[in-house]
């Protein structure tokens, strides 16, 4: 499968949470139903957030301004940041308050089988966006955990639709058990403890997700395999004596920022330095295609300065 920096899950989600979100609000409208309603506001949430990640990476293609001279990559960083914050206000809270308010004033569900119904089918939808995620993230992935994969990812949708994805999951699934115990039971308690569930589950998403785009947003280097492969081609070409000193920044998901100091041989003349230079430069791009800007300064190693 062809990488697509996460475009198609996101536009699969957003089609996906829209329809959910209309129909688990005529299921409320028929049910009363309090979880179909914080499921539906969760639906509504998640929609608007695959409309931020989409703007963000619309702002990002912007050229370089002379303000914003390194480019507008960090867009994107920025907007998945935005998105945790809208999941932990508007979903998070909302049903957590609602659950809080059915469990102290109950309400009979109506029409239980609608609601069954309606959850089944936003399960069908959800789990199609989950694996269109799923699949577009292993092109990332490789061999690391997924838990490996959401803390080192530097392509904020993957990760972000991936936990909302599993999040609506297992909030349809939250919503489907305690509708149905309320119902059997005849106390529409049940109904509000998975309300609550719901909201205690999205804020948990919501706190990584927050971690994980704000390390993002303040910038964060290349993977450490990156490193090693920038490293090895700066040090095993005939030009460099050694590697002094080298810092990366991650500009954007697609935007690798390096800055090095590096002992160059000394029969060079300052023409050959710039040639060296330019060959090194050559040597990291080969190794890295994402480091887009490379500032190379020829220094003298001192053991003396730390």
């Amino acid at each position: 499968m062809a990488a697509t920096g996460g475009t198609r899950t996101v536009i699969t989600a957003l089609i996906a949470n829209f329809t959910i979100s209309i129909a688990k609000f005529i299921g409320f409208v028929i049910t009363s139903s309090s979880a179909m309603l914080a499921e539906a506001v969760h639906s509504l949430a998640d929609t608007s957030n695959q409309a931020l990640l989409l703007l963000g990476k619309k702002r990002s293609q912007k050229s370089p301004s002379s303000e914003r001279q390194f480019g507008f990559g960090r867009e994107r960083f920025f907007w998945a940041f935005v998105v945790s914050l809208v999941l932990f206000s508007l979903g998070s809270m909302y049903a957590i308050y609602e659950g809080i308010e059915k469990i102290r004033h109950p309400h009979d569900i109506e029409s239980l089988w609608w609601a069954l119904v309606i959850l089944l089918f936003a399960m069908v939808m959800e789990a199609y966006a989950f694996q269109t995620a799923i699949k577009e993230s292993r092109y990332y992935k490789g061999d690391h955990s997924w838990k490996s994969f959401i803390r080192r990812s530097r392509i904020p949708e993957l990760p972000v639709v991936l936990l909302e994805d599993f999040g609506a999951l297992m909030g349809l699934v939250f919503a489907f058990v305690c509708v149905l115990i309320a119902d059997l039971t005849g106390n529409a308690v049940w109904d509000g403890i998975g309300t609550l569930s719901i909201g205690i589950l999205l804020g948990v998403i919501a706190i990584i997700l927050a971690i994980e785009t704000k390390s993002l947003l303040i910038g964060e280097g290349a993977l450490p395999e990156q490193t090693s492969r920038i490293e090895s081609a700066i040090t095993n070409s005939p030009h460099v004596v050694r590697l002094i000193d080298m810092r990366t920044e991650y500009l954007g998901p697609e935007t690798l920022l390096i800055a090095a100091k590096i002992e160059f041989r000394d029969d060079s003349s300052s023409f050959g330095i710039s040639d060296a230079v330019d060959a090194v430069e050559k040597q990291i791009r080969d190794v890295e295609p994402l480091a887009k800007i490379i500032y190379l300064e020829p220094d003298t190693f001192d053991e003396n300065v730390s």
